[in-house]
């Protein structure tokens, strides 16, 4: 049997390659319709973000309407408005992109940012609930991604892809796309992650890590190459992770 139609929502997880969107039972974190998949336009400029969001919430059909509808986008957001654009248009910064999705797609929604998307999910539905302490969330792709959730409560825009760690960002080093870049093997890209995972470690001390992304489902091939005093572990939701989060802000702004 279907949620009931006021358990549901429509999340949608805006990312550098791919813009994916799914209908999601807000009492199981579970998704309920197909994942709606399409790549992200070449440039990434909002119009045409916009346009490829509002094909994805189409493709779902009428069980997308009336719903509550969050968006995350890889971008610090504050009021409304993307702050910053690693891997898009820089015409993103300093735009008030809710006001812009809600004109053009013509229903409130809720916006934030992917990776604070990602760690609600796993604090709500995931490796986080329940959990005291510091949870960080980190999501490999084609960036890094960081959710901070300390005693079940986000906090957000925790930017910490971009800590620069000798000389360089962070996620040009570590990423999914450095490794793939690079022509890494899984060892020579987890001594990488592992220089990455223990200067959070040092700076934040962390009771748990989380990895989420895409590449979390070979889990096996890098995280026992990591030696950490925090436990780490791979997200549960994974690749989803940002379209559950979407969706469960979205109604929890409702």
């Amino acid at each position: 049997m279907s949620a009931p139609h006021a358990a549901r929502a429509v999340g949608i997880d805006i990312g550098g390659t791919g813009i994916k969107g799914g209908i999601v039972d807000l009492a199981s974190g579970e998704l309920i319709s197909d994942r709606v998949k399409i790549l992200t336009p070449e440039g990434g400029r909002p119009d045409d973000i916009i346009k490829t969001v509002a094909e994805i919430i189409d493709r779902l059909g009428p069980d997308a309407e009336s719903v509550p509808l969050g968006v995350a986008f890889p971008a610090i957001v504050r009021g409304g408005k993307t702050m910053s654009a690693a891997n898009v248009s820089k015409e993103w910064i300093g735009l008030d992109a809710h006001a812009r999705f809600g004109e053009a797609l013509g229903r409130p929604l809720t916006f934030v940012n992917d990776a604070d998307a990602a760690g609600f999910a796993e604090s709500e539905f995931g490796a986080a609930r329940g959990e005291d302490g510091l949870s960080l969330v980190i999501t490999l792709g084609t960036g890094i991604g960081a959710g901070a959730v300390y005693n079940g409560t986000l906090i957000p825009n925790f930017e910490l892809g971009h800590l620069e760690i000798d000389g360089h960002d962070a996620e040009t080093r570590a990423s999914y796309r450095a490794k793939e870049r690079d022509d890494l093997d899984w060892a020579e890209w987890a001594a990488r992650l592992q220089r990455y995972f223990e200067t959070l470690e040092f700076l934040f001390s962390p009771d748990r890590i989380i990895v989420g992304g895409g590449v979390s489902k070979h889990h096996e091939h890098f995280l026992p190459l990591l030696t950490l005093d925090a436990p780490i572990m791979p997200a549960v939701h994974r690749n989803k992770a940002g379209i559950l989060g979407a969706a469960a802000f979205a109604a929890r702004a409702q």
